[in-house]
């Protein structure tokens, strides 16, 4: 018997061809985020930086019930004492357990991080996507404006911004924010001027 002759291409269903057209790039896909987990999941670095990260997670959420001494008790006695048992980061001039305050300390800095790359983010973008689309006049006066920002050393701004306003997490957070805002707002910038001027903006 002779094999079947293949259907002509005007009677070959168009919606078959698409769902095999569509099939083959999920599985590709699938198949490129599995690989990518395994090389993370084979990766020290990796495993070392979410074993820090995850301490720290830890010690921000129950580091109250974790601490070998009170973070903010501090005796002269046992001022600048080395590393010990009792003291595991040893203790600060006024006798304070290192170790302890670092601990406490990681529920701010937990918050702090994000609240400020946040605020920094959305600012440096929206200044960039003013600057590189209106040009003229706002770009020339809100990039000089951010030019200067940039010229200001970070620890200047930091210090002085703490010793006017109070030294406390929204200072810190605002200072952050305000600091690295200029630096997300050139490169936007800088995306925004060469997209610009394609057709599909217009």
């Amino acid at each position: 018997m002779s094999a079947a002759a293949p259907p002509p291409p005007s009677a070959v269903d168009p919606v078959a061809e698409v769902a095999h057209a569509l099939g083959p790039p999920r599985d590709d896909a699938r198949l490129a985020r599995r690989e990518r987990l395994e090389v993370l999941v084979h990766s020290k670095s990796f495993i070392a930086g979410a074993i820090i990260v995850g301490f720290f997670v830890l010690c921000a959420v129950f580091g109250r019930l974790v601490v070998l001494q009170d973070p903010f008790a501090g005796s002269p006695i046992n001022g600048l004492e080395s590393p010990g048992a009792n003291y595991w980061f040893g203790t600060d001039r006024l006798g304070r357990d290192v170790f302890s305050r670092v601990i406490v300390g990681s529920r701010d800095i937990m918050i702090i991080a994000p609240a400020a790359t946040l605020l920094g983010t959305v600012l440096g973008t929206a200044l960039g996507l003013v600057t590189g689309y209106f040009r003229g006049a706002v770009d020339d006066i809100l990039s000089r404006i951010i030019e200067t920002v940039l010229a200001l050393p970070v620890v200047l701004v930091a210090v002085m911004a703490l010793v006017s306003l109070g030294p406390s997490n929204l200072t810190i957070i605002f200072v952050v924010g305000f600091v690295f805002a200029p630096v997300i707002a050139r490169t936007v910038r800088a995306a925004v001027l060469s997209e610009r001027e394609l057709e599909y903006v217009s």
